[in-house]
């Protein structure tokens, strides 16, 4: 598949569950569209490119492995991106990364994650935990930043200060993942 076939392809995934899962399963079973979609997720200004990045998302969260050989890719261009439709899934992508690294010691990610990574993953989740975002990035930054928070010591009073300032100004569901990652702080 040409890169124009695929971006044309993009047209066709809308929000459904079967449409996002379709394409992600296409992604899977053909691994050298990775660097594809990844250039048209990148494509920050193309309303095309939220569709690129919901299915990245999708194919992370069944094949997360997929994606690690473009890792710095990903990590690279990762504040780039500013529409909300593609913040939130890019986000989500973070989290698979970090929770699995974090969680799963035999992982690849574990081999594949590096420090220059993490580095760009915090910076971006600071982004969108300070900018005005929706809730999920912002969620999903927490998380990873409290995560990345046991390797990196100053991250957690940074966070805690974030969480505690923007407390009372944020919807119930940022306050309901604040309050869980404040106690775990």
């Amino acid at each position: 598949m040409t890169p124009q076939q695929l971006y044309n392809e993009l047209n066709y995934v809308n929000h459904s569950r079967e449409k996002r899962q379709y394409y992600a399963n296409l992604v899977i079973d053909n691994t050298d569209l990775v660097p594809l979609l990844l250039d048209i997720l990148f494509q920050v200004n193309d309303p095309i490119s939220c569709r690129a990045a919901w299915v990245f998302e999708f194919m992370c969260s069944k094949k997360l492995e997929a994606s690690l050989p473009y890792l710095d890719t990903f990590t690279n261009q990762l504040h780039t991106v500013h529409r909300d439709s593609a913040i939130r899934p890019v986000a989500k992508v973070c989290e698979y990364l970090v929770t699995t690294y974090y969680n799963q010691p035999q992982s690849q990610v574990r081999q594949k994650l590096t420090e220059s990574h993490k580095e760009k993953i915090i910076a971006s989740c600071f982004d969108w935990m300070i900018n005005e975002n929706k809730v999920a990035p912002k969620a999903y930054a927490m998380n990873c930043l409290f995560l990345l928070g046991s390797d990196n010591t100053w991250i957690h009073p940074e966070l805690r200060g974030i969480l505690e300032r923007d407390y009372q100004m944020q919807s119930s569901g940022f306050k309901a993942r604040a309050r869980h990652i404040l106690k775990k702080i």
